[in-house]
């Protein structure tokens, strides 16, 4: 009977709430504890927040250390988490950003424990191969969100110098119980929605699901709604951001233009605060994925393609690895409004929606994370029976050897010399012996 073999793994957070339906945070402790393994979360979320009770519900261990973002006051955590690791001396500890890695590494340099831990990373992004980001590199296994992120971090290791590193691609996934094929919002929500923002009802929605920034490329939503008003009268923006932002230039700059245009009633602001993203993305037409910067994970277009809501985004990075497979015709080649002004009327005069999919789904997410533990737990196992029979073989040869020196030594040094010597003293008495015969005779 095979025993299945339980580790301990330790998860360090600056926080919980940012980015949770990327990094899996619950979905994955809630599978280590399932599958009998010992999951222990370390952020700076306090004991009573409702994330944390989530986690202790479903089995985690929770412990509060502030190891907030590039503050200097994070290092008073190494002590800290050095008696944590002690404590618990786990298997594998998995660090998922900058801050918590260099706190890691201080603790662990005169941390005791039985064995050292294996260490994995996650790279999120595309982080500057610097000092800073040096700590999330020194590990066993490095995680990156795509295939966009392992290209530009093995480019970025390669310029640095840096040896070769283990990196294991694994795309974020979609809980698909939250996010259903299909899923269509409550009448209640219709009915809330279109007396909170009456413009939209009997509308075609263009949802631009992020905040507005200079690298989220919300200002090519003026060049769709400037080329295509006439055609698709009905068409309409929805921003998930705020109407105004006092001193934000971006913001400023893009009401400006829209107003200046006459394109104001056309546009939307329902706030980035909200906990209907879900309904939203469901609801619309088209969802539009637009950062002019590459993006690394694009989950708000993930979760849209698994509600079956049509996707338009520019082919790169992980826009073009989630629409490729996924859902092609949403793609923009090149980069230019009359590009994307055709794909968005293709759409409109044509509605063809993505079909279900078992790709990018947490459950895959999960398993392929705890496959990475695992394996890194085995080689650690593998690594200290090795470290033993080296050690038995170095104390029986430290046996032996007093033996082999008592046997042959004296032969050679010893019992040689001095048995010489009394065969020379032997030889001397019997030569005085005869003399003294003779002279008696």
């Amino acid at each position: 009977m095979v025993t299945a073999k339980i580790m301990i793994v330790i998860r360090l957070l600056s926080s919980l709430k940012h980015d949770e339906s990327e990094r899996g945070i619950f979905h994955l402790g809630r599978a280590l504890v399932k599958n009998g393994h010992t999951s222990i979360i370390v952020s700076s979320a306090d004991e009573d927040n409702d994330l944390v009770k989530r986690l202790k519900r479903d089995g985690n261990l929770y412990h509060q250390l502030y190891m907030n973002k590039k503050s200097w006051l994070s290092l008073l955590q190494v002590a800290p988490l050095r008696r944590l690791i002690e404590k618990y001396n786990p298997d594998v500890i998995h660090v998922h950003s900058r801050t918590p890695a260099w706190i890691l590494h201080l603790a662990l340099r005169r941390a005791r424990v039985k064995r050292p831990p294996k260490l994995v990373s996650t790279m999120y992004g595309f982080y500057p191969i610097n000092k800073y980001s040096q700590a999330l590199l020194d590990v066993d296994t490095i995680i990156t969100v795509s295939d966009s992120v392992t290209d530009y971090l093995k480019k970025g290791l390669r310029r640095e110098d840096i040896g070769p590193k283990a990196i294991k691609r694994i795309y974020r996934g979609i809980d698909i119980r939250r996010y259903p094929y299909r899923h269509n919002p409550s009448v209640y929500w219709l009915r809330h929605t279109f007396a909170e923002y009456p413009e939209l009802e009997h509308k075609k929605w263009l949802v631009f699901p992020t905040i507005i920034g200079n690298e989220y490329g919300q200002e090519w939503l003026i060049d769709i709604l400037g080329n295509l008003q006439e055609q698709f009268p009905n068409i309409h923006v929805i921003i998930m951001d705020e109407d105004y932002r006092e001193g934000d230039v971006a913001h400023e700059d893009f009401r400006q233009r829209v107003n200046t245009l006459g394109l104001g009633d056309r546009v939307t602001y329902v706030g980035r605060k909200r906990n209907d993203m879900r309904e939203w993305l469901s609801a619309a037409n088209i969802v539009m994925a637009l950062a002019n910067e590459p993006e690394s994970i694009g989950i708000n277009a993930l979760q849209a393609i698994h509600l079956g809501t049509p996707v338009i985004g520019w082919d790169q990075a992980a826009f073009s690895e989630i629409l490729q497979p996924l859902y092609p015709q949403g793609l923009v080649k090149k980069y230019n409004a009359q590009a994307l002004c055709k794909v968005v009327k293709n759409q409109l005069e044509s509605v063809t929606r993505p079909e279900m999919t078992d790709k990018f789904t947490m459950r895959e997410m999960i398993k392929e994370t705890i496959d990475v533990y695992q394996s890194l737990y085995d080689e650690a196992r593998v690594e200290e029976k090795a470290l033993a029979e080296t050690y038995s073989i170095q104390r029986s040869k430290k046996h032996l050897k007093p033996i082999t020196q008592t046997t042959i030594k004296p032969i050679d040094k010893e019992i040689a010399p001095s048995e010489i010597n009394l065969a020379k003293k032997t030889a001397k008495g019997a030569s005085l012996s005869k003399t003294a015969d003779k002279e008696n005779i």
